[in-house]
């Protein structure tokens, strides 16, 4: 059992999910985010308003804590300026405060989006060189590095899961991208409570038949998930139709990120389905 965890981003669909598996692994859970409340607060659990982009706001939530779970940042693609703030900042802000007060380690979201460039038909292992797809997937790179370096420099810890497309899945890449809730949890878990990571970069992905990452290098997290997204196939294959080997948001890993114009949401470009 840890003495405290720190989780930002507490009001996103991830940290809401996370918060009360959380709760169940520490004697304190502090959760953040920039809303005024968050409801199932549990027993051990204090949610505080805070911006990540606030170096002395987060500072004053590290007091006495052992891991972090960084969620918070904008989860979209959009003008540099916007970002800057929440995504690069933010990171930096979690890290520098986390280390002064003795943090052993950062669970950080990261995205598949720091390689979402790459060829979609190429299963990329953890190694693969970053080729980020948006100015969003640049600050998860940004971010990666920043772990990198703390460790190197600094000896703290991080785990980066390079999350796929953790929602419902609706259409043929999820088949491949799809991340359960429930694994997502797992995932979490295991971050956490291996003994030592290092620095460490895993994907944070189901046991799809169809998967296009290689987690092998990985293996020593213990993140064994169960949920396979090809129970979706017939109905999601059924109803789309062949693919289109001219679009490029069907050729990358990044999917509609790839297309979309650098500052203009790659959201808006996925509505028609679930991609991150």
């Amino acid at each position: 059992m840890l003495k405290k965890i720190v989780l930002t981003g507490a009001a996103g669909r991830l940290g809401t999910i996370l918060r009360p598996a959380l709760a169940a692994m520490c004697d304190t859970l502090v959760s953040m985010d920039i809303v005024e409340s968050v409801e199932g607060v549990a027993a051990n659990e204090t949610y505080v308003k805070a911006d990540v982009a606030d170096y002395a706001a987060v500072a004053a939530l590290m007091d006495g804590v052992e891991m972090v779970c960084h969620f918070g940042a904008i989860v979209d693609e959009g003008p540099f300026e916007e970002l800057l703030g929440p995504n690069f900042i933010g990171s930096y802000n979690v890290w520098e405060s986390a280390f002064k007060a003795g943090a052993r380690r950062i669970i950080h979201a990261s995205s598949i989006h720091v390689v979402g460039m790459h060829p979609r038909q190429s299963r990329i292992g953890i190694d693969a060189e970053h080729r980020p797809d948006s100015f969003y997937g640049l600050a998860k790179c940004f971010t990666e590095d920043l772990g990198r370096m703390y460790w190197d420099k600094r000896g703290l810890e991080s785990v980066h899961l390079r999350i796929l497309s953790c929602a419902p899945a609706k259409n043929s890449r999820a088949l491949g991208t799809w991340l359960s809730d429930g694994d997502m949890v797992q995932l979490v878990q295991r971050s956490i409570d291996t003994p030592t990571t290092g620095f460490a970069v895993i994907y944070g992905v189901s046991d799809n038949d169809r998967s296009p990452v290689d987690n092998s290098k990985a293996a020593f997290l213990g993140y064994r998930p169960k949920d396979n997204a090809e129970q979706f196939a017939a109905d999601i294959l059924a109803s789309e139709g062949a693919g289109d080997p001219t679009d490029v948001s069907q050729m990358v890993h990044g999917g509609p990120f790839g297309t979309v114009p650098l500052g203009q949401s790659g959201a808006a470009a996925a509505a028609k389905g679930n991609d991150d």
